[in-house]
């Protein structure tokens, strides 16, 4: 009759990758935050923009801020890597590269398969709120074209 133990139904990584991408386009919640594929022709449906419109009632409101994120191929087993193009500052985010760094925002540091993209991007908005970061003072607008260029890091592109 029915099998003991828990057995979880593994669903492709392109079919999950298809459903992120249709929740994303519809937007989502109130609108503050949003995420496509950088190229239609993607086949692997690797590198993606997010874009978070700053929380009211901190140094962020008003302003929006793009980010880039790349989901590898053994992803959703392992986070994707997260990059600010827009300047932020931000505890969990690296000053000179825009990297959201896994070791400084628990989302990723502990991630589960089940987690999405679109959870990622909240935690983030989340993260604007939090006491560390509301006030936090911010580089002025309009200077992306700054950052500091790592090996394998392509800044107007993709992350790592």
């Amino acid at each position: 009759m029915g099998s003991e133990g828990s057995s979880r139904v593994v669903i492709p990584r392109s079919f999950r990758l298809l459903e992120e991408l249709e929740r994303g386009e519809k937007g989502i919640g109130d609108g503050t935050v949003s995420y496509g594929m950088d190229d239609a022709d993607d086949v692997y449906m690797q590198s993606w923009t997010g874009t978070i419109i700053g929380p009211p009632n901190t140094v962020h409101e008003g302003r929006i801020y793009q980010l880039k994120l790349f989901c590898g191929k053994v992803y959703p087993d392992h986070p994707p890597s997260v990059r600010f193009q827009t300047r932020i500052n931000m505890s969990c985010v690296n000053q000179e590269t825009g990297v959201v760094e896994p070791s400084l925002f628990p989302i990723l540091a502990d991630w589960k398969h089940e987690y999405t993209m679109e959870d990622i991007l909240m935690q983030l908005k989340k993260e604007m709120m939090s006491p560390q970061n509301r006030k936090l003072v911010q580089p002025a607008e309009g200077n992306e074209e700054n950052r500091v260029d790592q090996k394998g890091l392509v800044l107007k592109c993709c992350i790592l």
